[in-house]
């Protein structure tokens, strides 16, 4: 769908009956909204604008002690998490947030604090459009072939990366990461850190050693280098099996989120599976309402059939 359609569409959806019977059931629940990037500043701001004039922002601790049976979360209760350690939740969101009074929680991939080293569909993407090929990625788009190895083994994913980058001939531009040094600014400016695995794989398309080795590393690292354990994680591309929440449990997470695209309620049923909502910081003001009001996913897994 083209993107002036796309906003039509969301305009009459904000203003039809609907928005406003998803937005009264929305205030007796828990938004988690959750972003990457922050590809629009101004877009950004607008949105944070209206969190904090219009819902009850709560923080990673309110959220995991209500899940724990405590106090329930206030009506419009909104958590903000950003997902993959990018360095614009540091050099663009926290500025914006503290200026506004917001808290946050930051899930970051702990193999790549401190390094230069790029999350690996970045690489992928890079090396297929470099010319790089391989047979479960033959033909696709970059996009496209990162769809693909995130639903391959993780064998297969790590081949083919290891493939496109013998047949390109080159290795992926760096990336400056978040240091630990930035991962305690953040904390200090009111930004939680979460964990969000080693390296960020699909869990689920792993072997139960992997798993292992890549909640419990990076839980290590990042006890290590906040001083303190996380007490949270978030399922990278919010995939998980029973394999994998076994272990999160066992690491005894206090709080784990999905990336489902659904409203939580507001005292989340099971800790180690809170859903959160898929928010673009560059989505327009009318998409970024239906979302917070639940209308969007409902519509989202209507159309999904599910």
């Amino acid at each position: 769908m083209r993107e002036g359609a796309r906003t039509v569409i969301d305009g009459v959806l904000r203003r039809t009956p609907a928005q406003a019977v998803f937005h009264w059931r929305a205030s007796r629940g828990l938004a988690v909204l959750a972003y990457h990037e922050i590809r629009d500043p101004e877009r950004f701001a607008v949105q944070l604008d209206h969190v904090r004039r219009v819902t009850n922002p709560v923080t990673l601790g309110s959220v995991v002690r209500a899940a724990a049976g405590g106090s329930g979360l206030p009506p419009r209760a909104v958590l903000l998490s950003f997902d993959d350690g990018h360095r614009d939740v540091l050099e663009v969101a926290m500025p914006m947030l503290r200026e506004r009074g917001l808290p946050a929680v930051a899930f970051v991939v702990a193999g790549l604090v401190g390094t230069d080293t790029p999350h690996w569909w970045t690489e992928v993407k890079e090396l297929v459009r470099g010319g790089g090929s391989a047979r479960p990625v033959e033909g696709l788009t970059p996009d496209d072939a990162v769809r693909a190895l995130k639903r391959a083994s993780d064998d297969v994913r790590l081949g083919t990366i290891a493939e496109l980058r013998r047949s390109s001939g080159r290795r992926a531009r760096p990336v400056a990461q978040l240091t630990p040094d930035d991962l305690r600014t953040l904390e200090s400016s009111g930004v939680a850190i979460g964990n969000h695995s080693l390296s960020h794989p699909c869990l689920s398309r792993c072997h139960d050693e992997k798993i292992r080795t890549e909640l419990e590393r990076s839980h290590e690292i990042l006890t290590a280098e906040l001083g303190h354990e996380p007490e949270a994680f978030a399922y990278p591309d919010g995939d998980r099996d029973e394999r994998v929440a076994s272990v999160v449990g066992h690491i005894d997470y206090r709080a784990a989120f999905l990336f489902d695209h659904r409203l939580s309620a507001s005292k989340p049923p099971d800790p180690l599976n809170v859903s959160r909502l898929r928010m673009d910081a560059d989505a327009g003001f009318d998409r970024f309402r239906i979302i917070v009001s639940g209308l969007h996913p409902s519509i989202h897994r209507l159309r999904r059939g599910r």
